[in-house]
């Protein structure tokens, strides 16, 4: 993800675990920034990381179709 240092945006992912029930729709939609763990449940493919400026779409939409509000786009 090196190659896109010069494309982020200001904004990061966030996942709220207490909430977040794995149904995977997020990991479906941006699969370059988020993986899955052990259990099914999403992880962030590089803590901390900006999204990037060509992910920023799919990003919203994963937000916006997350059924518990759990994934959230936060400022960097």
């Amino acid at each position: 993800m090196s190659a896109r240092v010069a494309e982020q945006t200001g904004v990061k992912l966030h996942i709220d675990w207490t909430v977040c029930d794995g149904r995977g729709l997020c990991m479906e939609l941006i699969p370059e920034l988020l993986g899955r763990d052990d259990w099914g449940y999403p992880v962030l493919a590089e803590r901390g990381a900006a999204v990037p400026l060509d992910l920023i779409d799919a990003a919203q939409d994963a937000v916006a179709a997350c059924p518990k509000r759990a994934l959230k786009l936060l400022p960097r």
